[in-house]
């Protein structure tokens, strides 16, 4: 259609033709501003995250921001901002409709760390849901979803209406994460990992409370491993972690605090998959060892009390060991297709390390051990290696005990006898026995509370 001049009117040939939308930021102008020390606002936050996420932001250019946060931190403000966009991100889970208060655990990770399997039941059976969305292991720290499966017929995956009626009818729930949860941090975890940036406290903290303030959760309890076998290997660092994890926790409505705990030795007896899962029905019966028992219940009395159900620790311990908890971990098994009667999966070689002289022991290193444990076949160097179930190491001595020349000092497991050299190679100096008589005894398992 021409008006009387001739001139062309309406339609597509008279609109101005545009690219893409205009970004509200620069990527470059983001990471100049961390580079140089100062703060990023909480609209640049928003946009850098939704924008990575996207792919608007490149990989060379998130990973330059990350390294800057390494370099400069984040304070409070920042770090809650992060953590919000990136549970923004993506979907939010929500428990309003159980009629049983939720309550969630999270550790930082550590060499036996089994006590996840004897804490959910434990707490389900005082009434409280356990909403545990749970991972694999990469490296010399154990998944718990690795150990689950070991069970036979047992399932991580579940649907969101499977795990919300389990909670409901059973109160205890292990499984994976849907991807929907916080998909920001998926990209960026991978990212940290190959440039060097895992380490920032800011990026640590904001990556863990993401998922779980996600998760949707009424409250939360952070086991932070501290020592050889930790992510954290002092005490400083890891009150540190803890306490932003608290705070972001705490600025997010979720009632959060966390417990500092020993990690410079294994915890129990077993570091494996079906070993350690052995080790937690064998806590339940009344027979696992005292460290993994007094840190059930010293996690499981805080969870009851942050889902405000608050119990004596005495009766806790009773319910752990007396055969209560026990029953609710044959139900929450069953729930998801496993036979908790079923025989564990046991490896096919093993070979002992035995004492060279008397004494007693007085060092066991975590991470060694979670190393040889690795090494054996128990975790994965890459996400999509395979675990033998049944591989790991079983301890027969830890600091405070007396030792013979020759005994068995502990046993390694493995289906592929070929390993057994590299893990041997990881066990060399990981432990030391002092002279017979030696007055040596093994801390406290529990270091601090922060909250």
């Amino acid at each position: 259609m021409t008006n009387d001049d001739g001139a062309v009117q309406g339609g597509a040939a008279d609109e101005e033709q545009t690219g893409p939308a205009q970004e509200p930021f620069d990527a470059v102008d983001v990471i100049r501003a961390k580079r140089d020390g100062g703060l990023l606002d909480g609209a640049q936050i928003d946009w850098v995250i939704d924008a990575y996420t996207r792919g608007v932001v490149a990989e060379e250019q998130m990973a330059a921001l990350a390294m800057a946060i390494y370099l400069n931190g984040m304070d409070r403000t920042e770090i809650g901002r992060w953590t919000q966009a990136m549970i923004s991100s993506g979907e939010r889970m929500d428990f309003a409709g159980l009629s049983r208060p939720t309550v969630d655990k999270h550790s930082t990770g550590g060499v036996g760390d089994k006590i996840t399997l004897p804490l959910a039941p434990l707490v389900a059976s005082y009434g409280v849901a356990v909403p545990q969305l749970s991972g694999r292991g990469l490296g010399h720290t154990g998944g718990t979803l690795d150990k689950l499966e070991s069970i036979r017929g047992w399932r991580a995956s579940l649907t969101n209406e499977q795990m919300m009626n389990a909670l409901e009818h059973v109160g205890a729930v292990i499984c994976q994460a849907g991807s929907g949860l916080a998909p920001a941090d998926r990209l960026l975890y991978a990212l940290r990992d190959v440039t060097g940036t895992v380490e920032s406290i800011p990026l640590i903290a904001s990556s863990i409370m993401s998922k779980k303030i996600a998760e949707g959760t009424g409250a939360l309890v952070l086991d932070v491993k501290v020592g050889s076998g930790a992510f954290m290997k002092d005490l400083e660092s890891a009150r540190e972690l803890a306490r932003t994890m608290v705070d972001l926790g705490t600025d997010a409505g979720v009632r959060t605090v966390a417990l500092l705990t020993d990690m410079s030795t294994p915890l129990g007896l077993t570091a494996g998959n079906a070993l350690e899962v052995r080790e937690s029905v064998e806590v339940m019966q009344g027979k696992g060892p005292q460290d993994v028992v007094d840190l059930t219940v010293a996690l499981a009395v805080e969870m009851l009390a942050a889902a405000g159900r608050p119990q004596d620790p005495d009766d806790v311990q009773h319910a752990l060991v007396g055969g209560r908890a026990l029953d609710k971990w044959r139900e929450m098994i069953a729930e998801q297709g496993g036979d908790s009667r079923a025989p564990l999966p046991v490896a096919r070689e093993k070979e002992h390390v035995v004492a060279d002289h008397d004494g007693v022991m007085s060092r066991l290193d975590a991470y060694a051990v979670g190393v040889a444990a690795w090494r054996l076949g128990a975790g994965r160097a890459r996400k999509e290696d395979v675990v033998q179930a049944g591989a790991g190491v079983e301890l027969f001595a830890k600091p405070g005990d007396v030792v013979r020349k020759g005994q068995h000092l502990m046993t390694l497991h493995t289906d592929t006898p070929d390993r057994f050299d590299r893990a041997v190679q990881a066990l060399e100096g990981a432990w030391e026995i002092a002279p017979p008589g030696s007055d040596v005894s093994p801390g406290p398992v529990v270091l601090d509370r922060v909250g």
